[in-house]
């Protein structure tokens, strides 16, 4: 089953969620606007605002509360993003130009800037307290990580540790925190929310994990950008630390650099997945997702349980 069906039932909150978003990033800049939409319109998961959503499926749910939590979660993702692809020097996203490729470093992060600005005028809508800790906490924790993903580039000499760390603030922790806001606005008990966050919490790591794996496993077109990215720019992905157990594997690794000619990337990753890294990779991820499923047994029984238990599945086991 594709994963849109998994919540088909969602659609008409997803389309006013969709809407919104759009006029959000409205901008009296012709230019700003372009960037903004261009980026909006290269598609996306939309994962966040699902997980918001049935967050809010075990309180009392009111997509007009929903939504001003929901369109600013995936406006800092969407920013975060436009960020990444200026460091990361990253000409395609999803299989479009991104905006500094299309533009320039310049526009792309004031382009950036706009969406997150934009995020945070929304957030004020938000009357709850705590919704307001959790979403700042999360904006804090992805900025530390974007930092370390910098300050590690190119840097070999890591350990399980530092990677479960950085993509736990990358990524993880903002998927938690999505699971979490639609259940808080919707006034659940705090014994379900916090258990909501657990579970996404967990299924965010396996998600990053799946993606680094995807990395090499992937082709380009399933990618929307070209197989090995990752190790190009400099980012230290699980399957290149167990790749890097391999002595031969570890020396051409620890001479990869972003001028690397393209045969030669192909190569090194031709040799990382006929190595144990991305099984060994793989088998991380099915650990973070069980711990996801052991905590929806803790769950009132909901259609929307049944739901976050086949996203967690579909996200473990994707193809790409």
């Amino acid at each position: 089953m594709k994963l849109k069906m998994m919540y088909s039932y969602l659609n008409s909150d997803i389309n006013l969620i969709e809407s919104e978003l759009e006029a959000t990033i409205e901008a009296e800049s012709p230019l700003l606007r372009q960037a903004s939409l261009h980026t909006l319109r290269a598609g996306g998961k939309r994962i966040r605002p699902v997980f918001v959503l049935l967050g809010g499926k075990f309180g009392d749910y009111d997509i007009e509360e929903i939504k001003n939590v929901a369109v600013p979660l995936e406006l800092i993702h969407m920013a975060s993003l436009v960020h990444d692809d200026v460091i990361d020097d990253a000409e395609l996203r999803r299989g479009q130009p991104t905006i500094k490729a299309k533009w320039d470093n310049r526009i792309a992060m004031y382009t950036g800037d706009y969406i997150f600005a934009r995020a945070l005028e929304l957030i004020g809508e938000v009357k709850n307290p705590l919704a307001h800790q959790i979403l700042s906490n999360s904006i804090v924790q992805l900025s530390v990580g974007e930092i370390e993903q910098i300050k590690d580039k190119y840097i070999f000499d890591q350990n399980l540790r530092d990677y479960l760390r950085r993509i736990r603030r990358k990524t993880a922790l903002l998927i938690a925190a999505s699971c979490q806001l639609g259940a808080v606005v919707s006034g659940v008990e705090e014994r379900v929310h916090r258990n909501l966050y657990r579970f996404g919490y967990y299924v965010g790591m396996s998600f990053q994990i799946t993606d680094d794996v995807l990395d090499f496993t992937g082709t380009e077109q399933e990618l929307g950008k070209p197989a090995g990215g990752d190790l190009l720019q400099g980012n230290i992905t699980l399957p290149v630390l167990y790749a890097m157990s391999d002595r031969k594997l570890r020396a051409k690794i620890e001479n990869v650099h972003e001028h690397m000619q393209q045969a030669d990337i192909e190569e090194l990753i031709s040799m990382i997945k006929k190595s144990d890294a991305i099984e060994k990779s793989l088998a991380v991820s099915d650990r973070y997702l069980a711990k996801a499923l052991s905590i929806l047994d803790e769950l009132p029984q909901n259609r929307a349980k049944k739901t976050l238990r086949d996203i967690a599945k579909f996200i473990g086991k994707r193809k790409y």
